[in-house]
């Protein structure tokens, strides 16, 4: 390392903005030098980055309103930038990025759809932007990229909805294992597994709606439920506690119908586990908790050696934990067992026909109480194993669900 080279960097390029005004300086992951000073991971021993700091904080304090140079930065991790540099006078203005929602979503579809040469005529934007919640601009050019190449595969002369549907499955779940030595029995306990989920959460109101399940094995999940969740800013515990119960809808088929459990769970587990502590130290759900939060939104204690609650407080919010789970789990195995018919028809026509659609549920649930979400060109996919994995992830699958 030499020694006084960032800050001579920042010197350089600062005059050459002056001397090429009117310009904008953009510095993208402003993080790797920005850093909060006195919160290095390595305890203070990289001086050199903190010498770069105070560099380019001095050079943007000397800065007239008419110099003719604006200075823009990005950054995913806003937490940990030094105060100094977001003072009025510095970065004084902050635009957050969010994901895009469905509106956004489907003018950005349009974007991307421009460079394929022949593209199906019934396709339409806001299908796919309905078919995509949680994806940001650069997943969506890659579901275009990849159903492009879908269709080059098969040979096809234009991009068809079909190979969007397949792109969409791909990214989410990964890569479809046919070639996975599955035994009859594994098969079986997936089968039941998968439409516990689908039974769950098709019968409870605020659960989230169910698009297609599957038994192939895709990426690292052996079978999936995949659901369209709504586009909502708040959730209500009354959405929480269902969603939680739709997790627990597999564990709880297997103790069911089979009298044991597998590890099949694992995935499910986690995420009801985390969604539940949530509840209690991030939004107050917890009636002996009470209406307190110990999320930190700033980050500043990210190198902190204490908790922000006693050791007595944090026997409780355990015991409210396993509450809210045990309470979830009860409610499943209440639903499973009431519908029991229901769930076993289910889970004999996921082994027949690997991946079933909303159909299959109207069909042997009746229609579904709640939020409706248009599901119109869904059904209509190709039953032959493409196996769709989601959000529900179960067995292993990855969630991009992230609570917010």
């Amino acid at each position: 390392m030499f020694v006084g080279v960032g800050a001579s960097r920042v010197r350089d390029l600062f005059k050459q903005a002056k001397e090429k005004s009117p310009c904008i300086i953009f510095i993208d992951e402003i993080d790797a030098i920005g850093r909060a000073r006195g919160k290095n991971p390595n305890m203070g021993a990289n001086d050199e980055r903190e010498n770069t700091l105070n560099q380019l904080l001095s050079e943007m304090d000397g800065f007239d309103t008419n110099s003719g140079v604006i200075i823009l930065a990005a950054t995913n991790r806003v937490d940990i930038l030094d105060k100094a540099l977001l003072r009025a006078g510095r970065f004084d203005r902050q635009i957050h990025v969010e994901l895009p929602d469905l509106k956004e979503r489907e003018e950005i579809f349009k974007v991307h759809l421009k460079p394929l040469k022949k593209i199906d005529t019934d396709l339409n934007p806001e299908f796919l932007a309905k078919q995509t919640p949680g994806f940001s601009g650069a997943d969506i050019a890659n579901a275009v990229n990849e159903a492009a190449l879908i269709a080059a595969r098969k040979d096809k002369s234009k991009v068809e909805r079909q190979d969007f549907l397949d792109a969409i499955d791909r990214i989410i779940g990964g890569l479809e294992k046919r070639n996975k030595i599955i035994s009859p029995a594994e098969k079986k306990t997936i089968a039941y597994h998968e439409a516990g989920h689908a039974t769950v959460s098709w019968l409870l109101e605020h659960a989230n709606p169910l698009v297609k399940v599957t038994i192939v094995p895709r990426g690292q999940a052996l079978g999936a439920a995949w659901y369209l969740p709504e586009e909502r800013q708040i959730t209500t515990t009354e959405q929480m506690m269902d969603e939680l119960s739709s997790l627990m809808g597999g564990r709880a088929a297997e103790e069911i119908v089979f009298n044991k459990v597998s590890t099949g769970a694992l995935n499910d587990l986690e995420r009801a586990t985390k969604k539940a502590y949530a509840m209690v130290t991030y939004f107050g759900m917890s009636s002996e908790v009470g209406n307190v939060s110990y999320y930190d939104s700033t980050g500043r204690n990210e190198y902190s050696f204490t908790k922000p609650f006693s050791e007595e407080t944090a026997v409780l919010i355990d015991k409210e934990t396993k509450k809210i789970v045990d309470n979830a789990y009860q409610t499943a195995l209440k639903i499973l067992r009431e519908n029991k018919e229901g769930h076993h028809k289910l889970a004999k026509r996921l082994l027949e026909k690997e991946v079933i659609f909303t159909d299959d549920l109207v069909e042997i649930f009746g229609e579904r109480k709640g939020a409706q979400v248009d599901f119109k060109g869904v059904e209509e996919q190709v039953v032959d194993g493409n196996g769709n994995s989601s959000e529900d992830g179960n067995l292993d699958s990855e969630s991009k669900e992230k609570i917010d």
